[in-house]
This record gives C-alpha cells, structure tokens and sequence, in this order.
C-alpha cells in the first residue's frame, strides 16, 4: 500500500493568512465599513468568490457583476503586493522537517489549496522542489468542503483517496478531507478542528516517529 501526503497551504505551511486579512480589510474600508480578525475567521479554507460574497453580506452592501468582479480583482493585487517579499522566513515551524522526511522515503507529495497564487508561493518560499503534484484554485471548480482539490491531488499522486493523509488548518478543509475518506490531521486549534481525527497545534508536535508511523500503517 502506498500512502500519498497532502498538505494545505496557508495555516499549515506558511502564514498568508494575515496578508489575505490586510488586503480584505483594505477593501471593506474602501468600501465604507470595518472588517474584523474575528470576522476573518469565516474565510478561512473559502474561495475568493465566497469571501467576497461573506464581505459584502458583513457590510451590508449589494454589487453588481461588474463591480464584484473588479473588487475581486482589486483584492487580489493588493494581496499580491503583500506577498511579493515573501521568503523561507515565512515558512512555518519544522514543516521542512515534514517534508523532507516523507521526501527521502519516496512518500508522494500534493499541494491541495484553495489558493490561485498557491505555486508562487511555494516557489518564493523554496519549498516547490518537494511536491509531487499541485492542486489549487486554477485546478478546481468546487471549493471546499467539496472534496475536489483533494480527489484530484489523489489521483494526480497516483494514490486511493483512502490512503492519503490531509493536514488542514480550516474547518471547511477537515470537512474536503473527511468527504475524500482521507485521513484528517488539523494543524491549530483542537477546538475549531474537532472534526479532525488527529489534531497539533503545529508542526512542532508532529515527530518523526509519529510520520513513519502513519507511512507504514
């Protein structure tokens, strides 16, 4: 049997998040009203598309279709701008570690995000030389909880859904995982992951032991 690993992008290996909330909240003062860290919680594993619909419903504004896809576009250069700097500073702690374990034991390796900019960031961060496959915005047309971008990372590894070991940092991310039959690890808080089978606070909590164990199971 041959396990196959995916691993999610913002939350679990690097933090993006934070650019994804200033760039949000850049549009929503443009727009007139205020936009939360707490309120940035529901965006959390949810399409572009989706958080701006969230937003809008947030500030009580209508669009057209022409103003919701110029502000989709205008949020995402603003975050592009944020993330132009990005480097290996960003990445997240002893995911390297992860990655190049599994790496050295010829364990197949996917990216599965909700993210369109996912590839350049890997490859600003220097980490895209260790998966396998891709899977993000550009891939797939139902976001999750759909487990799509993960169905397709699966069979891009060439492994069965039921092989493969997910790790998450979003609700809706678990749920993709769950729905795939795939095993959920959630990276964060127990609480809000509780749908999760196994849950770390990050990478830091996750041994080496504890990966070799889950290839050979």
């Amino acid at each position: 049997m041959k396990r196959g690993f995916i691993f999610d992008l913002d939350g679990v290996i690097v933090d993006t998040a934070k650019y994804h909330y200033l760039a949000w909240k850049n549009l929503a003062n443009q727009l007139g009203f205020d936009f939360t860290k707490e309120q940035n919680e529901l965006f959390k594993g949810v399409s572009r598309k989706r958080c701006l619909e969230i937003l809008l419903e947030i500030g009580n504004r209508e669009a057209t279709q022409e103003e919701f896809d110029t502000w989709m576009v205008e949020k995402n250069v603003d975050y592009l701008k944020y993330i132009e700097d990005m480097d290996a500073s960003e990445i997240l702690p002893d995911v390297p570690r992860v990655l190049e374990f599994l790496q050295e034991n010829n364990i197949p390796i996917a990216l599965g995000s909700a993210s369109k900019n996912a590839q350049p960031i890997i490859e600003k961060v220097g980490l895209l030389h260790y998966f396998d496959a891709i899977v993000d915005g550009n891939n797939v047309t139902k976001a999750k909880p759909d487990p799509e971008v993960f169905l397709l990372a699966a069979a891009q590894l060439n492994v069965k859904p039921e092989d493969c070991v997910v790790f998450e940092d979003a609700v809706a991310g678990v749920q993709a995982a769950n729905a795939a039959k795939m095993m959920s690890i959630g990276i964060g808080d127990k609480n809000v992951l509780a749908e999760a089978q196994l849950i770390f606070t990050d990478f830091t909590e996750i041994s080496t032991n504890f990966i070799k164990n889950l290839i050979e199971k």
